[in-house]
């Protein structure tokens, strides 16, 4: 509980937002009014409404980097901000309110979302150029953007579920955006079930907050965490966990990811580099202080993600659609952030800093995955690519360094983030540390190798296109924001390790990671075992791709682990065996018993009341002689009676 200890010690009473930190809620009001103004503005807005999209992001990115210079000017300890916005809840002893919290944590997601977000707004207004529907498209990236800065900001977790609801509301609708394709409707549906099964982790989760902390407040809850049972902690951790699984695609909520590349290009760079799936990561990081309590669960968020990073990886190995690759590589990246932050207090920082390199070498590579299919009619399939580095310089170049950066190449973004996650892994020591590190090492070779395989396979060879495509570099209005990307795919990572300070800028809400020189391992052994996995992951893609001629369809004969991979290790058809089928099961079980049973029962006695009265009515029809007969009867019936009496 030394963990707890320290971060609550070091948080003081959030202060009430004043003067320059009044403008915190406008980092939400711009784009959520933006995106308002978009959808009721009818066909009015065609001409101009791309122009506000992006002007609305772009004016919360200034004011988000106005707030950092002010926090900055904090002292280390004193960089909590709380903004009342109004009494939201008044019920009984449930008292919540609508508040915004602006600290260190909150202050990466921020500059993230509306950095990384106004960029991928501005490669929008290329790439969706020719949509008759783009006002409304960008409508959507709003509010997409709105509510997850409501989600990262918010100071309680009830605010917090109202913008991780939000999440999943604009992930539907920008996934479905192109609603007349059957596989995007799907894949919309698809993305909207499978997190709505996290989303009850969340839920029930709050309501055990309320229950036992009689607050949903994240001050209250962390203060009063270090003297709570650890079984209320565990189980609080756990119900975190699969939220964080359904909303960051891990293991075994992951499937609907892939299938989110239906969407538009730049959703999909939206959702996976800067909102949507970091969510998951930000909730684990964020409740700190429940799983230092609860390291059961924690250990279970580090192992749910080890293992997500090798199954990502192994898929990715498989596919070739260039953005399910990526979507794979996504799923993979994000195992190694949930590995970190599941390390606990060696580790939380290095997950936020894996997560910021992330946002940009995977923002990167998604718009130029973008650019790709733009020059080549639409095609996702890769191996209808080929030679395209000379036809696609600036594709070829920005992309190349969102690639070195994720294969962990020294000096780029990832390589920096990547070791600090493998050198925590190994320094947690015992046969838990050794299989999380090993795993992660083994990371380390699968990325360099599927990686490689799309690198080759879309830029370098022969070339394998189609009699109906001629390939040409994309418009400035989408390559500057792939060299933007490209430039903080080299260095971000660099400029976040200078002097501590991210660890140090961030320490105040997740605390101290390990001392330097208190390793397991050495780092330079451990950097030397990561470089040996990086060069022979590209080895082995360099001899089984480039070195071998790529037919323009996947072969047929295919060992069984290559077809299993094609088809998601067959998680889908688990879950839908496992889990779907007889959830229908069991629904059409009990609508069969709440039909024939309850129904049945209630039916059958109205039923019979009803049939009764209508056949003893009859009995009073109104006629003398009718009334006259029946008392005849009964006389009659009398007098038998008392005669068998008296004779017996």
């Amino acid at each position: 509980m030394d963990a707890v200890s320290n971060v609550v010690s070091h948080a003081a009473p959030y202060a009430a937002a004043h003067g320059i930190y009044d403008l915190t809620v406008v980092l939400i009001l711009l784009p959520i009014v933006s995106a308002a103004v978009l959808l009721l503005s009818g066909r009015r807005g065609d001409s101009w409404g791309h122009r506000l999209g992006v002007a609305a992001p772009l004016g919360s990115f200034v004011i988000a980097l106005v707030l950092l210079v002010s926090l900055l000017g904090e002292s280390a300890h004193h960089r909590q901000f709380d903004q009342m916005l109004f009494h939201w809840i008044p019920s009984g002893s449930l008292h919540v309110d609508a508040a915004l919290l602006l600290d260190p944590l909150s202050m990466c997601f921020v500059l993230l979302i509306t950095g990384v977000g106004s960029l991928i707004h501005i490669y929008s207004v290329g790439y969706m150029a020719d949509d008759p529907n783009r006002k409304r498209f960008f409508a959507y990236l709003n509010l997409f953007v709105a509510v997850m800065l409501l989600l990262v900001l918010a100071d309680n977790y009830l605010l917090l579920y109202v913008g991780w609801e939000g999440v999943g509301l604009a992930s539907y609708l920008l996934i479905g955006f192109w609603h007349y394709k059957p596989t995007a409707a799907t894949a919309a549906k698809k993305a909207f079930v499978v997190n709505r099964v996290g989303d009850m982790g969340l839920s029930i989760a709050i309501m055990l907050f309320f229950a036992d902390f009689g607050s949903v407040s994240f001050s209250d809850i962390f203060q009063a965490a270090g003297h709570t049972h650890q079984t209320t902690l565990t189980a609080v951790g756990f119900l975190l966990l699969l939220a964080g699984c359904a909303k960051s695609a891990q293991f075994p909520l992951h499937t609907w990811l892939a299938d989110a590349m239906e969407g538009p290009t730049p959703v999909s760079a939206l959702i996976h580099a800067a909102t949507m799936v970091t969510a998951g990561v930000y909730l684990i990081a964020r409740s700190n202080p429940i799983f230092d309590g609860a390291p059961d669960a924690r250990m279970a968020v580090a192992a749910v993600g080890a293992l997500t990073l090798v199954i990502g990886a192994l898929i990715g190995l498989a596919y070739d659609d260039i953005k399910r690759v990526l979507a794979m590589s996504t799923i993979s990246q994000i195992g190694y952030m949930f590995l970190a932050v599941g390390l606990g207090p060696i580790g939380y920082v290095w997950g936020i800093f894996h997560l910021l390199t992330h946002g940009f070498f995977k923002a990167n590579m998604f718009l130029g995955s973008g650019s790709v299919m733009h020059a080549m009619n639409d095609q996702v399939d890769m191996r209808r690519y080929g030679g395209l580095r000379k036809v696609m310089p600036v594709t070829f170049v920005t992309f190349g360094m969102g690639y070195l950066a994720i294969i962990g190449f020294p000096g780029f973004a990832g390589f920096f983030s990547k070791d600090k996650i493998i050198e925590s892994a190994f320094d947690l020591g015992g046969v838990e540390g050794l299989a999380l590190g090993s795993v992660a090492l083994l990371g380390v070779f699968l990325t360099a190798c599927y990686m490689t395989r799309l690198m080759i396979m879309t830029f370098f060879g022969e070339r394998r296109w189609t009699d109906d495509v001629h390939p040409h570099e994309s418009p400035k209005v989408m390559t500057v924001p792939m060299a933007i990307l490209a430039a903080g795919s080299a260095l971000a990572g660099g400029v976040l390790l200078i002097g501590n300070g991210l660890s140090d800028w961030l320490e105040p809400v997740l605390g101290k990671p390990a001392e330097q020189g208190l390793h397991t391992m050495s780092p330079w052994v451990l950097t030397v075992l990561s470089l040996a996995s990086m060069l022979g992951g590209i080895a082995a893609a360099y001899w089984r791709v480039y070195l071998r001629p790529v037919p323009t369809t996947a072969p047929v004969a295919v060992s069984g682990a290559t077809v299993a991979a094609r088809r998601g290790l067959y998680f889908d058809a688990f879950n839908e065996s496992v889990i779907m089928r007889p959830g229908q099961y069991l629904t059409r079980a009990l609508v069969f018993f709440d039909g024939r049973g309850i129904d049945g029962a209630v039916n059958g006695t109205a039923a019979l009341i009803g049939g009764t009265s209508s056949r003893s009515r009859r009995i009073q029809n109104g006629f003398v002689r009718s009334y006259a007969l029946s008392m005849l009867g009964g006389a009659i019936g009398i007098a038998a009676a008392l005669i068998l009496v008296t004779v017996g």
